[in-house]
């Protein structure tokens, strides 16, 4: 694919994404003229670029919309459910066919715009509430291609030399739609006897809509140069801004960060190095040099840290490019469903490192799948259960500390506990035997396999799904966690860290193993006495008034016992305290992924800044509790 082609797919995909959201916003307030007229700019610029790489489907498909949303606008037609649904028909195939593009398709190769949905924009634009089939080919000999061809052609095309025999003054509205002074109409004697020599068609004339379409779409060609004169006055100002931004390739970056983050490393040990020599004793010559490298280290260090913020910056992203594709799931999966389902989105704002934004998307298709087939419930069983007939899904992120939260939350008819630990048993998935928790019960779902269906569905079934969440999640260095209260809802909430290669942490010794623990789940350090207190025969402290469980950091890697003085209060759904043998300090690590082998409860590795190795402790074990997930049965 050539540059050309790939900025025009760049910026399409995203004008196609927001058409979307405008679309199913419209469908909520049906009178929105800001939402029509911004629908109406993203396929009128999407037209424009299709028109000049020569794409005609796209061509097709965006000015049979524009037609529609001129329409619409002008209120020659009505904002029907049927307009909506053509809309977003003409949306999905204009945005499939820039992701062809975008993976490395031929424009020659991509499909025809379907006569389902040409036929389906037309009786939209004609104003029906229901799409009527089609008629019999003696009554509609469609000519409907005809005005979209003619209005998509380019600008240097010639126009028509004569009125055509169906009666309209093609020519006349060739020379509507130009600018001013640049097309002159031929003489009329020529065009009427050119009239009067052409035999009549045997076709019949074009419908009334068709008449419509074409003449609305002239009735906008002087709006539509003011518009375009209006924003050659406004272009001065806004060009700087564009001219600021350009494209780079995700790999560059990802370089470039890797060398800010090696760079505030030896900066690090250069600083720890140079605080030993400074324990000796310089004089004279050595003196100064000595005052003059710990100044120079000490820029370094500090321009080093800039350069590595700097580069995280260019990498963070809002969540909302992600959340904005789901709107038109949900109402898809909901209507396939026969449920009424609403999606309510907070946080859109909220940025996180790109590789988190682009590794969630399937993950969150997965829980916004299992929340519709599995938690909402149908219209006829929320009536008996005295709730709302529309059900109400809640997806929303924000900040906290060094982690981005994101929490998927319905109000649907919950998990039931004692279920799905029969259903695992059930499918071999757990032993008779396993003692299990609410919270482990719950942890059920995200077991390779697991479903609750009898039969698999095109939504879900095959226990497939929830695994991929959780796999997913905890690859980038996070945790999931799920509440569910029978008849109320389900809620899945996901801590991810904000910068994926540099994690801010504590550091701490145990068995003389050297770890780093995220500083996103650690509240405070405290002292461990001699003697604990127990409940069950497992130790307890008090802390704040409250009694949390101990337990040994050592024990739980399989490292060797060894005296621990120094607790850690570790927030999670069931908070704890975390023994450690001590506390070294705090540090923001570039952590290398373990990628050769696995070891439970590692994610990955580091280098401190006197440059010893570093083992990280993953964000999901210490969210656990310090155990792994429920295993399977042998």
């Amino acid at each position: 694919m050539d540059d050309m082609l790939k900025d025009f797919v760049v910026e399409a995909m995203d004008l196609a994404v927001n058409v979307e959201e405008h679309l199913l916003r419209l469908e909520r307030d049906p009178d929105n003229k800001e939402t029509l007229n911004a629908v109406f700019r993203s396929f009128h610029t999407i037209k424009g670029g299709a028109g000049f790489m020569g794409l005609p489907a796209m061509v097709t498909a965006c000015h049979l919309t524009e037609n529609l949303f001129d329409a619409l606008r002008t209120g020659a037609a009505p904002v029907t459910p049927l307009s909506i649904e053509a809309a977003l028909q003409a949306s999905g195939f204009v945005a499939d066919q820039l992701a062809e593009l975008n993976n490395g398709a031929e424009p020659d190769s991509l499909p025809a715009l379907p006569k389902d949905l040409e036929s389906l924009l037309n009786d939209a634009i004609a104003g029906k509430s229901d799409s009527a089939p089609a008629k019999p080919a003696a009554a509609a000999p469609a000519p409907a291609p005809a005005p979209a061809a003619a209005a998509a052609a380019p600008v240097a095309a010639a126009p028509a030399a004569a009125p055509s025999a169906d009666g309209l003054d093609w020519e006349g509205m060739y020379e509507a739609v130009m600018p001013e002074g640049s097309y002159t109409r031929s003489a009329p004697a020529p065009v009427a006897a050119a009239v009067a020599a052409a035999p009549a068609p045997a076709a019949a004339p074009p419908s009334a809509a068709e008449i419509a379409a074409v003449a609305a779409e002239v009735k906008a060609a002087p709006a539509a140069r003011r518009e375009t004169a209006e924003k050659r006055e406004e272009r001065p100002q806004s060009a700087p801004a564009k001219e600021e931004s350009i494209r780079i390739d995700a790999v560059k970056l990802d370089a470039l960060l890797e060398v800010a983050g090696e760079s505030v490393q030896a900066a690090n040990q250069a600083a720890v190095l140079l605080e030993r020599l400074l324990q000796f004793k310089f004089e004279g010559q050595a003196q100064t040099l000595m005052a003059t490298l710990a100044e120079t280290l000490e820029r370094a260090s500090r321009y080093s840290t800039e350069l590595q913020r700097a580069t995280l910056a260019t990498r963070m992203q809002p969540v909302g490019r992600l959340f904005q594709k789901f709107p038109r799931l949900v109402r898809e999966l909901a209507k396939d469903l026969g449920k009424e389902v609403e999606l309510d989105i907070e946080g859109a704002e909220t940025e996180v490192d790109r590789v988190v934004v682009d590794s969630l998307y399937d993950p969150l298709v997965h829980m916004l799948r299992n929340s519709l087939d599995h938690g909402v419930e149908t219209p006829e069983e929320r009536a008996i259960a005295g709730k709302p007939i529309k059900s109400f899904i809640q997806l929303k992120a924000w900040q906290e500390a060094n982690s981005v939260m994101i929490v998927l939350q319905d109000d649907g008819k919950g998990m039931d506990p004692v279920k799905l630990r029969a259903k695992a048993m059930q499918k071999g998935l757990i032993s008779e035997s396993a003692q299990l928790t609410t919270d482990d019960c719950l942890q059920l779902v995200f077991l390779p396999g697991f479903s609750t269906k009898e039969v698999a569905s095109s939504v879900s079934g095959r226990g497939v799904g929830m695994d991929v969440v959780k796999t997913a999640v905890e690859k980038n260095r996070g945790a999931i966690q799920i509440e569910s209260e029978l008849g109320k809802g389900t809620k899945f909430s996901i801590r991810l860290p904000i910068e994926l290669s540099i994690v801010p942490t504590m550091l701490v010794s145990t068995s003389g193993a050297a770890l780093a623990l995220p500083m996103a789940v650690v509240q405070r350090v405290v002292e461990l006495p001699e003697v604990f207190m127990e409940v069950g025969g497992a130790p307890v402290l008090k802390d704040q008034g409250r009694p949390l469980p101990v337990r040994s950091l050592a024990d739980s890697l399989g490292y060797d016992s060894c005296r621990e003085k120094v607790g850690i209060v570790v927030s999670a759904p069931q908070p704890y305290i975390l023994a450690v043998e001590a506390v070294d300090g705090t540090a923001d690590l570039v952590i290398k992924p373990m990628t050769a082998i696995t070891v439970e409860g590692i994610t990955g590795t580091a280098r401190s800044a006197e440059g010893e190795l570093v083992l990280v402790v993953g964000l999901s074990f210490l969210m656990d509790g310090c155990r792994g997930s429920v295993r399977m049965a042998a």
